[in-house]
């Protein structure tokens, strides 16, 4: 990207057709089941672990956060932690069995891309990046689906380029990023004097807010890991215990989003639409599976939840334009899963919806506002009018690190404005001459009153959204202190200062 502004733009000005009506959303008939392994290889074993273990994993959050460098050390390598590299038949024909091109070009800076065939001769679920000894490794999502090429950073600093220019993309994936960006930043700067360490620390949170601002979980994650290394107070001192109390951090974020967003993927599966003689039918806009979430998914991690209970499916794809995350990642997600999908221009959304054929619209988010206006990728507030005209639920899927109390409304989120060359070329081919002017907002404003329900790991919300919001992040400061006051008392004591411990709910929101 080689301009990005921030624009202080309202929600969408235009009104719905009709007065939105109230969208009908039957629980599905089909709960949540077993995973059978044998018969569904969705997203591969690493993501149907999640699935079968989540209501498990949320009773046991303080086993999850003792073991939290364990647990984000198989969530960041599933195919070691979890034996992927064992050969498997492809479910798909449309699989190619050859290796990824080796190659590619990457970012300017210290760390050049690495391309890595070997990453071509396993199929299915792909983390959106993984961690490798001193420096954090994205899939680089700009080469897909043509190549599956690898991008390093170093620091903190090298991360804010890398989500700049869209190698990583995904509020939760990059809330994520950016927690290990920090805590690489103080791995490099453990043996510097305390002062230059903290202007380090300083220096990379700034460039990691700034990299795309209209991401909420970037700035929430930041905070947190900010919060936790002012809570050290003299140990901040020390360089290797900064080091090694911002890498547990960064450890303990990845390890409880992957957690929160299989619980999110089953309270979505529970609201879907029956269609007891057919495929139900969903429609999603750009990418919200594993490469935008992180490790696993939201709005995509209701589909996998759907497909791993057996729930016949067809997913319709928005090819979601300028940049084409639908198109590119999602389709390529589902390809790898096996899962069918039809691919649709996103002008087509409302012949479809008029039609009949969708029983649900599926979404993520970038951040909600404390009346639950929501920012998404742009095209998202189209998709909520044609949905609401057609009485089709429109369903918000995403994680409470995704809602900022602190926004109380959508006119009032900042809606980052990209290059014009992405509207003006795809993969650097023109498609109009250069000689007028482009408008590239990333994101648009979705109004509360246009969707159904948000769905997060503490339930399915529904309007008034201000309340249910509000109680839903609290409800998951209680849930993480207890669990925290019970890793201790498992050990018989009390936390000392400088442990870790849960972020304040202002911190959380601010």
């Amino acid at each position: 990207m080689s301009d990005a502004t921030n624009d202080e733009s309202p929600a969408g000005q235009a009104a719905p057709a009709s007065p939105p009506a109230a969208a009908p959303d039957a629980p599905g008939s089909n709960p949540p089941a077993e995973v059978d392994l044998g018969r569904r290889r969705f997203f591969r074993q690493f993501a149907a672990e999640v699935i079968h273990s989540a209501a498990q994993a949320a009773g046991a959050a303080g086993a999850l956060q003792r073991a939290a460098s364990d647990a984000a050390g198989a969530l960041l390598n599933p195919e070691s932690a979890f034996g992927l590299n064992e050969p498997m038949p492809p479910v798909n024909p449309m699989i190619a069995a050859t290796p990824a091109p080796a190659g590619g070009t990457g970012l300017p800076g210290p760390s050049a891309p690495q391309a890595n065939p070997a990453l071509g001769e396993s199929r299915g679920f792909r983390t959106a990046f993984r961690m490798d000894e001193d420096r954090i490794v994205f899939i680089d999502q700009r080469k897909l689906p043509g190549a599956l090429v690898e991008y390093p950073c170093a620091d903190g600093g090298e991360v804010a380029i890398a989500i700049k220019e869209m190698v990583v993309r995904g509020a939760p994936a990059l809330g994520q990023a950016a927690a290990y960006g920090l805590a690489l930043t103080a791995g490099h700067s453990r043996s510097r004097p305390p002062s230059e360490r903290r202007a380090l620390l300083r220096g990379a949170a700034t460039a990691l807010r700034q990299s795309r601002p209209t991401a909420v979980n970037i700035a929430w994650a930041v905070d947190r890991m900010l919060a936790r290394f002012e809570r050290l107070g003299d140990l901040a001192e020390d360089g290797e215990v900064v080091a090694n109390v911002l890498r547990g951090e960064a450890d303990a974020i990845c390890a409880e989003a992957t957690r929160d967003h299989g619980l999110l993927a089953g309270h979505g599966l529970a609201v879907l639409p029956a269609a007891p003689d057919r495929e139900l039918r969903l429609l999603t806009h750009c990418n919200t599976g594993p490469l935008a979430c992180g490790q696993f998914g939201t709005a995509l991690g209701v589909v996998q939840a759907a497909w791993s209970a057996n729930r016949r499916l067809e997913i319709f794809v928005d090819e979601t334009r300028p940049y084409l995350q639908g198109a590119r990642l999602t389709a390529w997600e589902l390809v790898q899963a096996g899962v069918p999908y039809t691919l649709i221009a996103d002008s087509a959304a409302g012949s479809l919806l008029a039609s009949g054929r969708i029983d649900a619209v599926l979404v993520g988010a970038d951040r909600i506002a404390a009346n639950g206006d929501t920012a998404n990728k742009i095209g998202t507030y189209p998709l909520a009018v044609l949905a609401a005209r057609h009485l089709v639920p429109f369903y918000v899927c995403a994680p409470l690190s995704s809602v900022d109390l602190a926004t109380l409304e959508g006119s009032t989120i900042p809606i980052e404005l990209r290059s014009e060359d992405e509207i003006f070329q795809i993969s650097q081919i023109r498609i109009a001459p250069r000689f007028g002017k482009a408008w590239n907002p990333a994101f648009d404003v979705t109004p509360a009153e246009l969707i159904t329900a948000i769905v997060t790991e503490e339930g399915v919300l529904r309007a008034p959204f201000g309340s249910t919001l509000a109680a839903a992040v609290a409800a998951k400061a209680e849930h993480e202190a207890a669990a925290h006051l019970a890793q201790f008392a498992d050990r018989g004591r009390q936390p000392a200062a400088g442990e870790a411990g849960p972020v304040p709910a202002a911190e959380v929101v601010g």
